[in-house]
């Protein structure tokens, strides 16, 4: 090869090395102008207050309008400097209508898009030959489809974005599955594996994609499921409160992390898979019914 050539490679790959680097750097989050679904409860509406602390600007969505309208005036009146820096968009994400919404809002208040944090999600409880075929493709039409095509239509405008990043969040279900969720697990998997594929096809674009997989959470997620068919109290006396899950997920952000799993059973459960899959499925068969 040519003194000319290896030069040039050289150069191409320190500036690689500069765009990774510069994706992976520090984020503030005042001023960035936020997509955030599932924001009527739960971790989405403590993301929503803990980045409007942070001086985001948002543009939350959900279903319930009521809930949306209470999530704004609250912000406002804790923030009072940043009352025009809340939209809201009430509807169903799964609809391509309210996802175009979104993302004409950001645009028309802000001028762009610079983060977007798939929170919605649903699930349901029961064994799988017991299911109608509707739960599963429920369940994916929430978790999976309506996140991918919004991080799609948010692509161009992530591009021209200040330190840009898709925030997609799943479940430590989405690295090892469980009885009696399995559609969810799926859903959840499907999500992990798109997240990792993604990161690496938009690293040269300067996008980062944090995957965050929360172990349960204490929210209303047991009380809006699909379906229980078990009977089950899943609710943990070990759950995270939402604020935490939120708390760490946004240093995670800032931090330009790719992946978090956020609780100590959570990495243990995915190590043991890793390290002995057979043990796990022993436990989980034995536990997990």
């Amino acid at each position: 090869r040519s003194p000319q050539n290896c030069a040039a490679e050289r150069s191409h790959t320190q500036n690689q090395i500069r765009t990774i680097s510069s994706s992976m750097a520090r984020r503030t989050l005042t001023d960035k102008r936020v997509i955030l679904t599932g924001a009527s409860s739960g971790i989405g509406w403590h993301l929503a207050l803990q980045l409007a602390a942070a001086g985001a600007k948002l543009v939350c969505c959900a279903r319930r309008e009521d809930r949306l309208i209470e999530l704004k005036n609250l912000i406002q009146s804790t923030h009072s400097n940043l009352q025009t820096n809340c939209q809201i968009v009430a509807g169903d994400i799964t609809e391509p209508s309210i996802r175009n919404q979104l993302i004409d809002k950001s645009i028309e208040s802000y001028g762009g898009i610079d983060l977007v944090i798939n929170n919605a999600g649903v699930g349901a409880m029961g064994r799988f030959d017991e299911a109608r075929p509707e739960r599963l493709r429920q369940i994916f039409e929430v978790n999976f489809f309506a996140a991918v095509e919004l991080i799609r239509e948010s692509l161009p405008h992530l591009r021209q974005g200040r330190g840009p990043m898709i925030v997609n969040i799943s479940s430590v279900l989405g690295h090892r599955g469980a009885p009696l969720k399995s559609e969810y697990c799926a859903s959840k998997f499907a999500l992990h594996g798109f997240s990792d594929s993604l990161r690496a096809e938009l690293v040269r674009d300067g996008i980062d994609v944090l995957l965050v997989s929360p172990s349960t959470t204490d929210s209303e997620f047991f009380e809006s499921t699909i379906e229980d068919k078990t009977k089950k109290n899943w609710r943990s006396r070990g759950a995270m409160p939402p604020e935490q899950v939120a708390a760490k997920t946004i240093r995670a952000i800032q931090s330009g992390k790719q992946e978090i799993i956020l609780s100590l059973g959570g990495k243990v459960l995915v190590w043991l898979d890793r390290l002995s899959p057979s043990l796990a499925n022993r436990i989980l068969a034995k536990f997990g019914n």
